[in-house]
């Protein structure tokens, strides 16, 4: 404490202390109870923010709904499938498809009836608080409860079946049924413990009590459950005619097994339909079943991409933005200022201001856009470079440009940070999936057709990509029962590999080989010029190269004498046809003034428009420039909303931005004199105009396309100004409404009407009189 103390004292310490820090220097008590405050107050508050309980809020539920049926369904084989059977008839061993089964005991089937009766109910519940039809407190509760019932029931009948009443070894066994009540006793208690820790994070305060799911994760969750009732009430059918048709060894378990294999288009071959009624019957299921995967794997390839995006990669956004802005410095001061920071946080040492030292408000950074009031970003705001400030105007245009083409390298980087996650994400699963998988399967049919662990990562192979040889298949009653849950969840898991496979290692291929084709077999007008430009090392010693060459020619040749007038007179000719225009000529400001905005509307430079603001940072241009910018920029992005992923330059972003900055309510108030008409509205969406290209508020994370935005800003802004003409013209304002309808000009106003009016000319339609 006393070196600490010293080091206070140092006049040339690295540490800027408050008074009372130096009198007090270990924390206080109220900082700490202040501190636990605050960290209780951010555990119980979730309105207005993001939870970072995501998962917890959308995918747990999801989850649970995709398994909650897939429950039910194992549990329906394992209450019609008897649990036992007898593998040896008359001295004759039996495969378990052959083998005869027995019943189980009154008590375990009556249990195993409330089991299911308790799962279907908890599903229920489940559905009506997706549907908002019960109240969250109330639904969800029970749907824990009553899967926690089902599932120790089912745990309870197995422990007991297998203490008082097991099959005697070797010649009796366990079936299917058997191993479907222990799998849906698992999905019960895995579902029942998520939804624990959603009502968790619901009771903390960390989301509201309605489920915030999208339109395709909904879609997805009545898909699943249609999926399952396609599946189990195919195999009731196939089951019901085999048998009609004497085939005994066909049972719930057994068809189940079938049309999963059927659905999936594995297709075996150790399970086939023997009769004429069920092979016709066989044409409109697996095609409903097929579609119907098929919808399942796409709502769920858009759903968990939806989740992704907006929370795993829009998290990774935001880390590269803050990056980004913690290297920002826009002078020395803040370069110095950042720089003593980092030294204190090696020491770590606290840092504070001393009170006569401490800034009222913290240096900013600069921008075109301005500062946004419209929501509180968690990035450092930034002032409006198109102020009137100490640099020139190209300078700051300039240095926004950087911080542009910052965000631009973020967008590029998050795109390919989001299809190599979902690709390894995905390659993760499909690993374990088929490893572990195939550890199952070797252990369930080691003993009964000697199953090597490399068979086994064999047939699951071939079973994931749908090839189905038959020379391996699962021939236990624990494997099958294994197959028809793992095979539903590894072929679509693979289906998704394929599509991400698609997005990355499949779309560079087609690139490399789209480029090469370009340099050799299809040569493309202008390759080697866009190489040249990507490698400028190679382009400057080409150009060096060619001007030592045409030196070299030059001297051998000799040089040429021209008239400098008459090559001053020719570039002057040239420049005039250029232009389309005589020397005699005299130039129509009006028409000049359209050409202007037409072509700084359509071909926006950086030097163009600095020299505009440059000529004009402190006030609005006349009303019908601006209305003219106005109505070119919504006609050009009109255009552009037919473009998918259309991406507009620097120098377009910042023409659009000045348009919708001309717009500003209190700025058109300031000019037109038209203050008290201001509205609530207008100052709500004043919020609207200014931004930061890596703040929270910028175009690039706004969720919309660029077109779409600037569409919506640039309407507004047209509404704004119309707005203002109404507001001139109610208020009689004349001089104001000549202003905004850019006709007005004191040498050639000739006077006005006794009340004001003003005289018009006919042909031009316009405000004054002509000369």
């Amino acid at each position: 404490m006393q070196h600490e103390q010293d080091d206070l004292n140092q006049p040339h310490g690295s540490k800027y202390v408050t008074q009372s820090e130096a009198d007090h220097p270990g924390p206080s008590s109220s900082a700490k109870e202040n501190s636990k405050k605050r960290r209780w107050n951010t555990w119980k508050k979730w309105e207005g923010e993001e939870s970072d309980w995501w998962f917890a809020s959308t995918g747990i539920p999801l989850l649970a709904a995709t398994l909650g049926p897939l429950a039910n369904v194992s549990s329906i084989a394992a209450l019609v499938t008897p649990w036992r059977q007898s593998n040896i008839i008359n001295g004759e061993n039996l495969t378990d498809f052959n083998g005869v089964p027995f019943d189980d005991p009154r008590w375990c089937y009556w249990i195993n009836l409330v089991s299911l009766v308790c799962g279907f109910l908890g599903n229920l519940f489940l559905l009506l608080n997706f549907t908002q039809r019960i109240r969250y407190v109330i639904a969800l509760p029970a749907t824990v409860i009553l899967w926690y019932l089902s599932s120790g029931f089912l745990i309870a009948i197995t422990i007991c079946m297998r203490v008082y009443v097991p099959p005697i070894r070797p010649e009796q066994g366990y079936t299917q049924g058997f191993w479907y009540a222990i799998a849906a006793a698992a999905f019960y208690t895995i579902c029942s413990m998520i939804l624990m820790i959603n009502m968790l994070g619901y009771f903390l305060g960390h989301y509201p009590e309605n489920f915030a799911l999208s339109e395709s994760q909904r879609t997805l969750i009545l898909q699943t459950m249609a999926f399952f009732i396609w599946l189990g009430g195919g195999a009731a059918v196939f089951a019901k005619l085999e048998q009609n048709a004497g085939n005994e060894s066909w049972r719930f378990a057994d068809a189940l097994y079938f049309c999963d294999v059927t659905i999936l288009t594995v297709g075996f071959g150790d399970l086939v339909p023997t009769t004429d009624v069920t092979r016709g019957i066989v044409f409109p299921y697996s095609v409903g079943g097929t579609i119907t995967l098929a919808l399942i794997v796409s709502s769920l390839y858009t759903a968990v991409r939806e989740l992704g995006d907006e929370k795993i990669v829009q998290k990774h956004i935001d880390r590269m933005r803050s990056r980004v802005v913690e290297r920002t410095v826009s002078n020395s001061i803040d370069l110095h200022h950042q720089e003593r920071e980092s030294h204190h946080l090696i020491r770590r040492r606290k840092l504070d201001f001393l009170d006569i030292s401490q800034p009222t408000q913290p240096r900013p950074f600069r921008t075109p856009m301005g500062e946004s009031i419209q929501r509180r970003s968690t990035f450092p705001r930034v002032t409006n470079a198109l102020r009137i400030t100490s640099k020139p105007p190209i300078m700051l245009l300039k240095e926004e440009k950087d911080r542009f083409e910052a965000m631009r390298k973020i967008q590029a980087d998050s795109k390919k940070f989001k299809r190599w996650m979902a690709l390894f994400w995905s390659v993760t699963t499909f690993s374990i999936l088929w490893c572990v998988g195939a550890v199952v399967f070797w252990v369930a049919e080691k003993d009964t057709q000697g199953m090597t662990y490399f068979q086994a990562l064999y047939f699951c192979y071939v079973s994931l990509l749908t090839i189905g040889y038959g020379d391996l298949a699962p021939k236990s009653n624990g494997g099958r029962c294994f197959f028809v849950i793992w095979s539903l969840i590894a072929v679509p898991t693979m289906t998704i590999l394929v599509s991400d496979l698609g997005d990355t290692v499949v779309a560079n291929f087609k690139r490399w080989s789209d480029e090469f084709a370009d340099f050799t077999v299809l040569p493309k007008a202008g390759i080697w010029r866009s190489f040249l430009d990507k490698h400028p090392w190679l382009l400057y010693w080409l150009q060096r190269w060619t001007e030592r060459r045409a030196r070299k020619r030059r001297l051998k040749k000799g040089f040429s004498v021209a008239d400098p007038r008459e090559t001053d007179a020719a570039r002057s000719t040239s420049s005039l046809a250029h232009r389309g225009t005589s020397p005699n000529r005299p130039e129509d400001p009006g028409e000049r003034g359209v050409e202007t905005d037409i072509e700084l509307t359509q071909h926006p430079t950086i030097e163009a428009l600095a020299e505009e603001v440059k000529a004009d940072t402190s006030k609005t241009p006349d009303r019908a420039s601006l209305s003219r910018r106005l109505a070119l920029s919504i006609q050009k992005v009109s255009k552009d909303l037919k473009i998918a992923r259309k991406r507009y330059t620097y120098e377009e972003w910042v023409e659009f931005t000045r348009l919708i900055r001309m717009t500003d309510p209190e700025r058109l108030d300031r000019n037109l004199g038209t203050a008290s008409g201001a509205t609530e509205d207008d100052n709500q969406e004043e919020g609207l105009v200014n931004w930061d290209w890596i703040g929270d508020d910028s175009p690039m994370v706004s969720g919309v396309s660029e077109s779409e935005w600037l569409m919506e800003r640039l309407i507004e802004s047209l509404v704004r100004l119309e707005k203002r003409k109404e507001i001139a013209r109610d208020r009689a304002d004349m001089g104001a409404l000549r202003e905004m309808e850019g006709r007005y000009d004191g040498r050639n106003d000739i006077g006005r009407g006794v009340e004001g009016s003003v005289v018009r000319d006919v042909d031009g339609g316009q405000v004054g009189t002509s000369e």
